[in-house]
């Protein structure tokens, strides 16, 4: 078996009808014809961290290849030690798993296996996130990293026709200088990036602790979205900040806006997307007395949503089709709201108004066959 069939291998997932619980479980899908109609339609896909697709099987496989040992016996040891209750925990799981990514061939491998996965499920686009301070502080080059992301984005679009860009992450909880020469690092390869975002641990590092990053970024030409995660300190605050002070493109998560109807009519006057990944952040529950859910609330709202599937590998292996079915489910989402929300992706694409009207297209022409 060559690389690409072992890839490949591992991007077969789920069964037709059936949700993945966390547990490892299926749980049955009430409506298969609704199913089927979400696993047919064309799809984008925003909310994505490339490492957060880093499934245990191929951490194995990594190891292996770079002469690492890791501390379980087998697959099944180490997904049962995804256990986490909020982000600090969850973050810690996150990026110790990462520590297995050395070479550039393996940050090629873990993004041809994201695409494959993506595009088997009919993303026809996405844009990902990447997290370069993790891997620059452990000695990696960028080149390495920027470098095997992009060839296997361009192998992935020649051969299973899924196109797709690339975010630079800036981890919130390291120093602003950390970040900053990670931007600098990863410049010279800005032809390989269309934007920058904000993401990590969000208590104590509010948005406007990059202000200086985001102007660099937008004088190179990058686009700015930026991680609001729900329920956290000061959240309505970072997400005025982000919206009128710093004017980002997207936002990342941002449910909580919903408590606020001045964000609420700023985000709609400005056509602002969000990124909602309902598998992690999918309910407000420290901020209300009776939970929200916040796919269905943020559509009431009448706000841009999109859905992604955020950190699968950690969350399931829950990839865009089952956290679709699991939202229209959860959410009460009609078919005309699931193709206003696909319908939302690419508009919200950084990418030329007609190569955001041709993916309109495609999924028009389904929705009318369908």
């Amino acid at each position: 078996m060559d690389r690409r069939d072992f890839i490949r291998g591992l991007a077969a997932t789920g069964t037709i009808c059936a949700v993945p619980t966390r547990g490892g479980a299926v749980a049955p899908v009430s409506d298969p014809a609704l199913a089927a109609f979400i696993r047919g339609m064309p799809k984008s896909e925003y909310h994505v961290h490339l490492e957060g697709t880093l499934e245990a099987e191929m951490k194995f496989a990594l190891a292996r290849r770079n002469g690492m040992n890791l501390p379980f016996a087998d697959v099944a040891a180490m997904k049962a030690s995804y256990v986490y209750n909020d982000l600090p925990s969850f973050l810690a799981i996150y990026y110790d798993g990462m520590k297995v990514l050395q070479k550039e061939q393996d940050f090629h491998d873990l993004a041809y296996a994201y695409l494959a996965k993506a595009a088997a499920q009919n993303v026809i686009y996405a844009e990902m996130f990447f997290d370069p301070q993790e891997h620059l502080k452990r000695g990696v080059a960028m080149a390495d990293v920027i470098g095997g992301i992009t060839r296997a984005r361009r192998e992935a679009e020649r051969q299973l026709g899924i196109r797709s860009q690339l975010i630079l992450c800036f981890v919130r909880d390291l120093t602003a200088e950390s970040a900053m020469a990670a931007l600098d690092a990863a410049l010279p390869f800005k032809a390989d990036l269309v934007g920058v975002g904000l993401d990590s641990d969000e208590a104590g590092h509010p948005p406007e602790k990059f202000r200086e990053h985001f102007a660099k970024a937008r004088a190179n030409g990058l686009k700015v979205t930026a991680h609001c995660d729900v329920d956290q300190a000061d959240t309505l605050k970072n997400i005025r900040t982000a919206l009128t002070d710093l004017q980002v493109d997207r936002i990342d998560h941002g449910g909580n806006i919903v408590q606020s109807p001045e964000l609420v009519a700023i985000a709609r006057a400005r056509g602002i997307t969000f990124t909602v990944c309902p598998t992690f952040s999918g309910t407000l529950r420290r901020t209300e007395k009776v939970p929200v859910d916040v796919v269905r609330a943020m559509m009431d709202a009448g706000l841009n949503v999109t859905i992604s599937s955020d950190d699968p590998a950690y969350m399931g292996s829950e990839y865009i089709d089952d956290v679709l079915i699991r939202a229209a489910e959860r959410s009460s989402l009609t078919r005309a709201e699931l193709v206003t929300i696909a319908r939302n992706g690419f508009a919200a694409a950084w990418l030329p108004a007609a190569d955001k009207a041709a993916m309109l297209a495609r999924l028009e022409a389904y929705v009318k066959q369908a």
